[in-house]
């Protein structure tokens, strides 16, 4: 068997401190490619990448929403369930700040600062996921069920389909 050379990052060093098994899945990172991109890269339905999102409230505290790779999230029903007036993304820059991560590579484990997680419920219904290992290109492939091993993680549903330009 190969062995793969993946980047330790302070999402890894989570997982392994919780011994969550997971499969390093590397790829070469797509400047504005997203989920779909990266999806691509490693064979995997869309719908199996989850998206690590820095959202923040209207009164600026940051939270995090893990949404499957072809969902985008609803803000106004976040914001209803959170009891806020608004929900929208943080600037990269806040996303930094607050995850230690640079965009395009925030995972939900080993945030520089703890975060409330709002996952999507139906990721749990999934055999396996691919989520974001702390650096652009580089994911990890898990159970879905092990997210709950390293995070305290609140279930909701505000996925929904993104509308395609006319």
């Amino acid at each position: 068997m190969t062995r793969i050379d993946y980047p330790v990052t302070p999402a890894v060093r989570v997982l392994r401190e919780n011994n969550i098994p997971f499969v390093p899945r590397l790829y070469i990172y797509e400047e504005h490619g997203g989920s779909q991109a990266s999806a691509i890269a490693l064979s995997v339905p869309e719908h199996q990448v989850i998206k690590t999102l820095v959202m923040e409230t209207d009164e600026r505290k940051p939270l995090l929403v893990l949404m499957h790779g072809d969902r985008e999230v609803s803000t106004k029903t976040l914001a209803r369930l959170l009891g806020v007036k608004r929900v929208q993304p943080a600037s990269s820059a806040d996303a930094l700040r607050h995850t230690g991560y640079q965009f395009g590579g925030t995972s939900p484990f080993g945030t520089r600062n703890r975060l409330p997680v709002y996952a999507e419920k139906t990721i749990f219904d999934l055999e396996h996921i691919s989520i974001n290992g702390g650096k652009r290109g580089f994911l990890v492939e898990l159970a879905p069920a092990d997210i709950r091993r390293a995070l305290t993680v609140v279930e909701v549903e505000v996925a929904i389909t993104p509308s395609s330009d006319p």
